[in-house]
């Protein structure tokens, strides 16, 4: 943490951001912020002004992409490059570039890819070419949060995330990788000894050597520490930016969901883009379509407050707009604030029972499927499903149903003399 010397202006300075910005002169750690919504509802311009006014405030600030369409330049106005690019003081910024990531996280595994496709018959190029699998840019970026909270060169890190569909795919990941790395890497290790001097002698094919499986279990690890930090509800928060649109509303309740059932703190949501009054004749029928939908963000991610921010009257692109965009979101308050804090499950002993209760709005009895293998419960909501280790708690303790309460689920899990018993209804 930079320190600051108490003395004239400085001294008054250091009063002054101590009372707007309290907690990141208090906390050793890097605050993490994400923010996340539809594409095209101002979230890139939502995380460039957070970024530019924790900044401003004297607090040593990165904000990165992952969006492969990378927007964030354009809103700065500035180059942006895959390493930290300063745009201000105390603040820089950093677009990912695929091939870097690659060279930077899977070079070993890159060479291998390349050699398979190389015995296949293609050129050098166009099998370095074919290496750059999709989702490849956008989950190095995500790694770069890691790389840049455990150097401790910033006191805020904001990310500019990929739509939210997108984003919510990439957050998934750690966990099927921690499932890959402790079902299958083992096997495929032991497969690739026995058999791999015999594939290598017979057709030729490249094997991966131990080089390729080390690479491969550093990277799932990486993962898992990312996946650590951005549900750490001490350090890092996702920041939801919606517009008062029924088709953005619905798609920020199921994206609430889902990060509530991977275990990500939603601290915060946005109402961007929002028509003042005086807009004129023109924009009257799109404004009141605005007011009969705030009551029902309100109601709908209760209780997690929601902040609006006008529609100006320029675009927002440059300093002084991302200025006007960070100070009629947050005002005198501390961007770096948690402006909610809720568990996403805990785990209570009720009348002989442990129960696991899990937080899932806009969700019902039908939406949700459970599955159980010994310690592991598989959660589907929808199309999405989490592979929950469940506690030590719990792993040997019998299901004995699960019901909704509201928006929570609760499992019951028997324990003590009722876990002979057979299974109850829900």
């Amino acid at each position: 943490m930079r320190t600051i010397a108490a003395a004239g202006p400085a001294a008054r300075g250091l009063s002054t951001l101590l009372v707007r910005c309290p907690a990141r002169y208090r906390e050793a750690m890097p605050r993490i912020i994400v923010s996340v919504g539809k594409g095209g509802v101002g979230k890139t311009s939502i995380a460039a002004a957070t970024a530019l006014l924790c900044a401003e405030r004297g607090l040593r600030t990165i904000v990165l992409s992952t969006d492969i369409a990378h927007s964030l330049a354009d809103c700065f106005d500035v180059e942006l490059g895959p390493e930290p690019t300063p745009i201000v003081p105390s603040l820089w910024g950093q677009q990912s570039d695929v091939y870097h990531n690659i060279r930077k996280y899977w070079g070993t595994i890159q060479e291998y890819v390349a050699s398979v496709f190389q015995w296949r018959g293609l050129d050098e190029m166009m099998a370095e070419e074919l290496t750059a699998i999709p989702g490849m840019d956008e989950l190095a970026s995500l790694l770069w949060v890691a790389e840049h909270h455990d150097r401790g060169e910033y006191d805020v890190i904001v990310v500019d995330a990929a739509p939210t569909g997108e984003t919510l795919r990439l957050l998934s990941l750690p966990e099927a990788g921690r499932w890959w790395l402790e079902k299958i890497l083992p096997i495929q290790r032991r497969v690739a000894q026995i058999a791999g001097p015999i594939v290598r002698r017979t057709i030729g094919m490249p094997v991966p050597s131990r080089g390729v499986y080390d690479a491969g279990e550093e990277l799932f690890h990486k993962l898992e520490h990312m996946r650590e930090l951005l549900a750490d509800d001490q350090t890092s928060s996702v920041r939801m930016v919606l517009n008062l649109e029924k088709m953005v509303i619905k798609e920020s309740q199921r994206a609430f969901t889902y990060f509530h059932l991977y275990g990500y703190l939603v601290d915060l949501v946005i109402a961007n883009r929002v028509l003042p009054e005086g807009t004129g004749a023109y924009f009257e029928a799109w404004r009141e379509s605005q007011q009969r939908y705030r009551p029902l963000v309100d109601e709908s991610f209760a209780p997690v407050p929601v902040r609006t921010v006008p529609f100006f009257d320029q675009e927002v692109v440059g300093l002084p707009m991302l200025r006007r965009v960070g100070e009629a979101l947050f005002g005198e308050d501390d961007p770096t604030a948690f402006f909610f804090r809720g568990r996403p499950y805990e785990v209570l002993r009720e009348d002989g029972e442990m129960v696991l209760a899990m937080e899932l709005p806009f969700s019902t009895r039908e939406d949700v499927k459970l599955t159980r293998n010994a310690d592991e419960l598989v959660l589907q909501v929808g199309s999405w499903r989490r592979n929950l280790i469940l506690p030590r708690i719990l792993a040997d303790a019998p299901t004995k149903g699960a019901k909704f309460e509201g928006d929570r689920l609760r499992i019951r899990f028997a324990t003590g003399s009722k876990a002979k018993g057979g299974p109850e209804d829900g």
